[in-house]
């Protein structure tokens, strides 16, 4: 994954600390007070399950890597053959240039240049901020080409909560509906209302009793269009995915299969996305940039203590 960049500080009385890589911007390592947040693996291993990688032009999967631009067909690489599909953007293997660096954030840089299945060329970069509860990770995006680009982004850190084993957290997912998928994991075309179903997470369910590889819309969002969605543990602590307006939708991945120094254990990724899994061909959640126009999307990971008297602190 190339080179790994360190920060540390120490922020409103707390500790915070994250590792990224310089090869796919990924977020290797996050810890608030010494407590872990996101899974680990193995120093000379490559990333398991996509852990941590910036997901640009677009996240999870083009069907088929098909699809129409001004009523020509394009063709993008197949990177998940057993599916037979486009999956997740085009920067996962590229080495990103640090831009600005201080002591609690750094900015990666990337670019996006045409090629067979994508005509455009954008300018990218991926900004991760200590805060006092943990990270912001701020997304750029600008079409520095002469046409109209499609863009979506996502990520896909698998969450953790220090040492309690994945399996026994809680998983929350504050989404109203789900999107129903085919045997090539694309959206079959039908959504549906989670209330009464196996895919309603509003009030929680085992991480050790399902089996996720799932995406949801219609977030609930806060005030300011924000959406949370959180693992909690047995002692009421949380680590949370807060994502802002643009991130409409949040996908969730488990595997019993990640491999870390200690051997394989249950992880389990909350993936955000500004757009679901075949956007290029729906339309669903994605942003056309004209030339010259740029985008920015945020969401965080952080860290809540366990309950007191008075709740969650």
């Amino acid at each position: 994954m190339g080179e790994h960049f360190e920060l540390t500080a120490s922020i409103g009385g707390r500790s915070q600390r994250v590792v990224v890589t310089e090869v796919a911007a990924s977020l290797r390592e996050l810890d608030v007070d010494g407590v872990a947040l996101v899974q680990g693996y193995p120093a000379d291993a490559q990333p398991p399950w996509c852990a941590g990688w910036v997901l640009v032009p677009w996240p999870n999967r083009v069907a088929g890597g098909t699809w129409s631009y001004d009523g020509v067909a394009q063709q993008l690489d197949i990177t998940e053959p057993e599916n037979g599909n486009a999956l997740h953007g085009l920067l996962t293997r590229t080495p990103y240039r640090v831009t600005s660096r201080t002591t609690d954030s750094i900015t990666l840089d990337a670019g996006v240049s045409p090629q067979p299945g994508y005509l455009f060329e954008l300018s990218t970069s991926v900004r991760y901020q200590l805060v006092v509860d943990g990270l912001r990770v701020t997304h750029r995006v600008e079409n520095t080409g002469l046409r109209s680009a499609p863009v979506a982004l996502g990520a896909h850190p698998f969450l953790r909560l220090g040492s309690v084993p994945t399996e026994e957290l809680r998983l929350y997912i504050n989404a109203d509906t789900h999107i129903e998928v085919d045997e090539r994991l694309n959206p079959s075309g039908i959504t549906t209302d989670v209330s009464g179903t196996r895919n309603d997470f509003r009030t929680g369910q085992m991480v050790g009793s399902v089996d996720l590889d799932d995406a949801w819309g219609n977030v609930r969002q806060e005030g300011d269009g924000s959406s949370l969605h959180y693992l909690e543990a047995p002692d009421g602590s949380q680590v949370q995915l807060l994502m802002d307006a643009s991130f409409g939708y949040v996908q969730a991945f488990t595997t019993t299969e990640f491999t870390t120094d200690g051997g394989m254990v249950t992880a389990v990724a909350l993936e955000p996305m500004t757009a679901p899994a075949d956007a290029f061909n729906s339309g669903h959640g994605l942003r056309w940039l004209e030339p010259g126009e740029a985008w920015e999307a945020s969401w965080g990971i952080r860290y809540l203590l366990p309950r007191r008297s008075g709740g969650i602190s």
